[in-house]
């Protein structure tokens, strides 16, 4: 081979070399961003666990309420009907 076509295939080389270090390198930062990004999104599903557990427990406590409301408003209704 001659010394070109040496130097090229050099050259050639060096650029690969070089290249797959960059891509490895952006390889790297994309997956620190994926694990934090997952992260933060596993951080605001339990938040949204969380805030649908108060939620379920305000309708149960709403529906147990609703009952006692019921009641009293009859019990006002013949205490009003009483009084006239």
């Amino acid at each position: 081979m001659s010394d070109l076509s040496t130097k090229v295939l050099i050259e050639i080389r060096d650029e690969i070399k070089s290249t797959k270090d960059q891509l490895s390198g952006r390889l790297d930062v994309l997956a620190k961003r994926q694990t934090e990004s997952e992260l933060r999104v596993t951080t605001e599903l339990v938040a949204v666990r969380d805030s649908v557990d108060r939620v379920v427990e305000l309708l149960r406590s709403d529906r147990s309420l609703r009952g006692d409301v019921q009641e009293l408003k009859a019990r006002v209704t013949l205490l009003e009907q009483k009084t006239r």
